[in-house]
């Protein structure tokens, strides 16, 4: 369903669902999170912490043991923001960010069984103990036919991901550019490529997800939107639903760059997008602002 309600709030895009605390690896308390969401005039707000992941799945410097014995608190907290939020004019919503990980699904079932999420996030990190978006120095070795191995493997596990069910959005789905940017730029124009990109954007879309347009690139060092110019033109040509989401990590970034989403998603031909509260789609227009 579209909303039909008017919107509060002066963000461009009403929603930004995808946000981190200090329970993982996040810098600010959930009530500062809150806070700054607020004050960029966001209608809608969705806390979609990291899960807690299986053992062998960690990287060299990890939040899980801080993860695990606070994630109950995280909870309890985005209740408590979603309380304040009813009478501050915004909808708090209860998110998570689960690491797909193909042999292990029956790890993410369990941890999501019984639990009052809103909507989950699937985020791809790892292939196989690989945290591959961890250092540029793990892609320094990996020679351009290695790295397009990884590329595919990474959209092949994707689509893997998406027909789960366990899903409503899929992250960044090019975080796997992170380090090599240029080189994958380079697969993308492969015969190659194509098939794997596409079967996995079909599978967000014949699953009743949402692909995430994030601004968190921006900040990284591929220097480019989550996903790039070439990916979004096929989603667009698929009518992909889309996300929104900063994938804030402190107090700076809720809906960091939305101006620049709203102008990046408009020039695809976009014109609203979905968010999930109880599991149910919402789809929200947003505005388009000047371009600078």
């Amino acid at each position: 369903m579209t909303a039909n309600f008017p919107l509060a709030g002066k963000s461009p895009i009403p929603a930004d669902i995808h946000a981190h605390t200090h329970h993982s690896h996040g810098q600010a308390a959930t009530e500062a999170m809150y806070a700054a969401a607020l004050d960029k005039g966001l209608a809608w707000f969705g806390f979609s912490e990291h899960s807690p992941r299986p053992e062998g799945y960690s990287y060299p410097s990890d939040y899980q043991e801080k993860l695990v014995s606070r994630f109950p608190r995280y909870i309890e907290e985005v209740r408590l923001a979603a309380e304040q939020g009813r009478k501050d004019g915004m909808t708090v919503l209860l998110g998570i960010e689960v690491d797909y990980i193909p042999a292990r699904e029956d790890y993410a079932r369990a941890l999501l069984a019984g639990q009052p999420f809103d909507y989950v996030i699937g985020g791809l990190h790892f292939q196989g103990t690989w945290g591959f978006d961890h250092s540029a120095r793990d892609w320094e070795p990996l020679t351009r036919d290695q790295r397009f191995a990884v590329y595919a493997r990474y959209y092949q596990d994707l689509a893997a991901m998406c027909r789960t069910g366990l899903f409503h959005v899929a992250a960044h789905p090019d975080l796997v550019k992170l380090f090599s940017v240029e080189t994958f730029r380079e697969w993308l124009e492969t015969p190659d490529a194509l098939p794997p990109v596409r079967a996995a954007l079909a599978a967000i879309k014949e699953n009743g997800m949402a692909m995430e347009i994030s601004s968190a690139g921006l900040r990284k060092p591929c220097a480019e939107i989550y996903p790039g110019p070439r990916i979004m033109e096929l989603a667009a040509e698929m009518r992909v639903p889309v996300s929104f989401g900063s994938d804030a990590h402190c107090t700076n970034t809720p809906a960091f760059g939305f101006d620049i989403l709203a102008r990046y998603a408009d020039h695809y031909g976009y014109a609203e997008s979905l968010i999930f509260a109880g599991g149910k789609p919402l789809s929200l227009p947003f505005t388009v602002p000047p371009a600078l």
